[in-house]
């Protein structure tokens, strides 16, 4: 079936309120967004599913372009837009790391800090002993020698309002690929517990943190890490595929309940519209942090590998990106920022596989980007 395209231009800025206006699309620009059009509406026209893709561009922090292609459920012809929620993923990570970074230019605590002293419970770690102590710094570079997940089963299973518990819970199943500091290993756990050691630093549940420190401030108000039941009619079908064509549906939807302990490292949701709120104030408008907080966000470690704190680094052919991906049952998300240029653009879909390649398609934007300025 031949997927019926249904491009959103979301110019039209009173049919969707805003809090930040758009910039003029620049004659050098709109030839490279043209093609990047042709681009995913090609794209998606061939995945063979009743998929849907959302998009938005930045160029110094203000919105220059949103579009959306495709069909946000499998049933019926509710088209995809740039207001359609999806799961980001691991893009949450990034959240983290900012929040981590606003208690660090408060004087609460320390980059290199034990964890241990506010999240005494990761004593319990297999192998803590003899690994020695881990850092904040080393939990959010992903270089705290953590393996990606515990060795528990169901660990990801569970709601929402019991991520804690069962995140300690997995502790004592939660072995060492290495000792802290040696090398990069990228962690889910590894965030989880940062996200939860960050609220002992403050007394403040971590979700209410974000929401606090980060939602509220930037209006990001379809952002969330519950989703309300009156927005649940814009939330994207999530459609979890692969290359042999197998499709689940009830995985994602399942999903949305709660991911076990998976919140700091993976639980929210967005649009591309309230995303680039965010991705604008990484760029520094507004300023959630300071400039020297972003740039020791962007420090590869001792040990570390192209991977900042809660941000990937990519500097290649006189482009200078930084970004995260994401993808969970049904849902991957990419955004990134070449900060020479100032653009930035942020991709949103409701399947896993496809010929799309969405770092690559980010990254490839970009440098096109870049060189026509």
């Amino acid at each position: 079936m031949k997927i019926r395209l249904l491009p959103i231009l979301a110019f039209v800025t009173f049919l969707f309120p805003f809090n930040f206006c758009f910039a003029q699309l620049n004659s050098q620009a709109k030839p490279v967004i043209d093609e990047f059009e042709k681009e995913l509406s090609a794209g998606i026209s061939h995945e063979n599913l009743h998929v849907g893709i959302s998009v938005a561009i930045l160029k110094d922090g203000k919105l220059i372009w949103l579009h959306a292609y495709g069909f946000a459920k499998r049933e019926g012809e509710t088209p995809a837009d740039t207001n359609t929620i999806y799961r980001i993923g691991s893009i949450t990570k990034t959240f983290t790391a900012v929040l981590l970074m606003q208690l660090v230019q408060e004087g609460k605590i320390e980059l290199d800090d034990p964890v241990e002293h506010y999240l005494p419970e990761i004593k319990k770690l297999n192998g803590y002993a003899d690994a020695g102590t881990i850092t904040f710094r080393q939990l959010a570079s992903h270089t705290s020698g953590l393996k990606r997940e515990p060795d528990m089963n169901n660990a990801d299973v569970g709601p929402l309002s019991q991520w804690e518990k069962k995140l300690i819970s997995c502790i004592p199943y939660t072995s060492f690929n290495s000792k802290p500091g040696e090398a990069f290993l990228y962690s889910n756990i590894g965030y989880a517990l940062l996200g939860l050691a960050l609220s002992r630093v403050t007394g403040v549940p971590y979700i209410t943190m974000v929401q606090q420190r980060i939602f509220t401030p930037l209006n990001m108000n379809d952002t969330f890490f519950a989703l309300p039941d009156d927005k649940r009619s814009r939330l994207a079908e999530g459609i979890d595929n692969n290359n042999k064509g197998t499709v689940n549906t009830s995985l994602p939807l399942k999903e949305i309940e709660g991911r076990g302990y998976r919140v700091p490292n993976g639980g929210i949701f967005s649009t591309p519209r309230d995303l680039s709120k965010f991705v604008a104030s990484l760029m520094g408008t507004p300023q959630l942090l300071s400039s020297k907080s972003m740039d020791q966000m962007q420090v590869v470690p001792p040990g570390g590998k192209n991977y900042g704190m809660g941000l990937a680094l990519y500097h290649k052919d006189g482009v200078n990106i930084i970004g995260h991906n994401g993808s969970v049952p049904g849902y991957t998300a990419q955004f990134a920022i070449e900060k020479q240029s100032g653009y930035a653009v942020i991709i949103m879909r409701n399947y896993n596989s496809g010929l799309i390649d969405l770092e690559r398609t980010a990254y490839n934007l970009l440098k096109l980007l870049k060189n026509a300025e």
